[in-house]
């Protein structure tokens, strides 16, 4: 077999079999194949595209050039959330320890955050102390225990996955469904989990910008996910808009706090419910979502939701006072009031722009390498379909280098779009793909 007639077959918008996809993941990530040939294949498969049964062997090919997660040892089902990324998305520090709140074990793998978009790692080493540097057998003795764990993603999962990411990140093959589909299943399920919540979000501040583009990607990974014997589920979310109004990592753990206790953004809890109560009926706990929200929300009005979320935090090392006193969570020197000069309703958030802001603030990285201030970020005030008067606070900054404020001020007031009038019209759920 060899590379060459592989690069020709796709050129030509031909199908490529089991055996010569598992050829060339294997080959590339063994060193044996260069990153000249294999950026040509992916430029071919950009253009020609793969079909369902293709991505699904590009999936498990990257699955097994690695470690494959054994939770054969944890009791019951085991299910695992994945959003594709957005600002404010404090989702998983909501619903998973209401999800584990009802007994349903909950075994994840999270990353940090790049650009843009948050990491829930980062946002959770806001608690003093957290650590995700555990050991596998510690992970499945904390899901047992305490039926929730989550753990930074080893180099040794899904190692394929890695190399091809930095090659189509550099050769312009990033924006393939089929690409994205393969790469984030590939880490699914490399990770173990019997079932998976995929929250697709769709507009300005996500990667899929339109809805039918999220709707193909959304498809693409539950039919992944049936193809290889994985329940999937996906909801598509907007992300036209921050969802909360947080963005920074302690000023998110705050609004989580906040949103456990019953006292969160109503999109927050209502995305989470959607999302959570997907987990539970794929657990087995619940006929249909609706049972499954009911359920949830009892974790929230009894406190058991926020007791799990110390258990928690504190099995894996982190200052468990935190949680029920969030005012001992890092706090920025500055407070500064972001001011409207005209009135109206708040039409548009450039969420993107926004999570740029927050970015240059220091809550969060322009390249890997960059360290990340927990304190500081944004506190939206308004958001779109808010009315908005002359001097009406539109947002906070908070953060620790005075000298930042007045660039990341214009930031915002830029990133606002103020109406004469305002009609709603985008759903904070699209669509539930199963």
């Amino acid at each position: 077999m060899r590379m060459y007639d592989l690069i020709i077959k796709k050129r030509n918008g031909e199908e490529l079999s089991t055996e010569e996809i598992n050829y060339f993941v294997d080959g590339y990530t063994k060193g044996t194949i260069p990153d000249y040939q294999v950026s040509s294949l992916l430029m071919a498969i950009y253009f020609q595209k793969m079909n369902m049964r293709e991505t699904s062997d590009l999936t498990m090919a990257m699955v097994h050039s690695g470690d494959i997660l054994d939770l054969s040892k944890i009791d019951g089902v085991k299910v695992d959330k994945h959003s594709t990324g957005g600002v404010g998305d404090t989702t998983t520090l909501v619903l998973t320890p209401m999800v584990a709140a009802l007994g349903i074990p909950v075994a994840k793998m999270s990353g940090r955050g790049l650009g843009h978009t948050g990491g829930t790692i980062d946002k959770l080493e806001s608690f003093d102390g957290f650590s995700v540097e555990i050991t596998e057998e510690q992970f499945i003795e904390n899901v047992n225990t305490k039926k929730i764990a989550i753990m930074g993603q080893t180099a040794d999962l899904a190692p394929a996955d890695k190399k091809l990411y930095a090659l189509r990140d550099v050769t312009g093959t990033v924006d393939n469904i089929s690409l994205i589909s393969s790469s984030i299943m590939s880490k699914k399920i490399a990770a173990g989990a019997d079932a998976i919540v995929l929250d697709v979000k769709v507009g300005d501040g996500a990667f899929m910008k339109s809805y039918e583009d999220a709707k193909k990607l959304a498809e693409a990974m539950v039919s992944i996910g049936k193809n290889v014997g994985r329940n999937t589920v996906a909801v598509i979310s907007d992300m036209d808009q921050p969802l909360g109004l947080a963005i920074g990592n302690a000023l998110e753990v705050k609004e989580a706090l906040d949103t456990l206790s019953g006292k969160g953004p109503k999109d927050l809890l209502e995305l989470c419910l959607a999302l959570g109560s997907n987990m539970v009926v794929l657990a087995g706990k619940a006929q249909n979502v609706e049972e499954a929200k009911a359920m949830l929300l009892k974790t929230i009005e009894d406190g058991s939701a926020t007791q799990k979320l110390k258990e928690f935090v504190a099995a894996q090392g982190g200052n468990a006072e935190q949680v029920t006193n969030p005012e001992l969570l890092a706090k920025a020197k500055f407070v500064y009031e972001v001011k409207s000069d005209i009135e109206g309703y708040v039409s548009k958030i450039n969420s993107e722009n926004i999570g740029l802001v927050a970015m240059e603030l220091g809550a969060g990285r322009a390249t890997k390498e960059d360290s990340i201030d927990l304190a500081v970020g944004i506190v939206l005030n308004k958001k779109r379909g808010d009315k908005v008067a002359k001097g009406d606070v539109l947002a906070y900054i908070h953060a620790d280098d005075e000298a930042k404020i007045e660039k990341a001020a214009a930031g915002i007031l830029s990133n606002y779009k103020i109406s004469e009038t305002y009609e709603d019209n985008i759903p904070l759920i699209y669509d539930v793909i199963r």
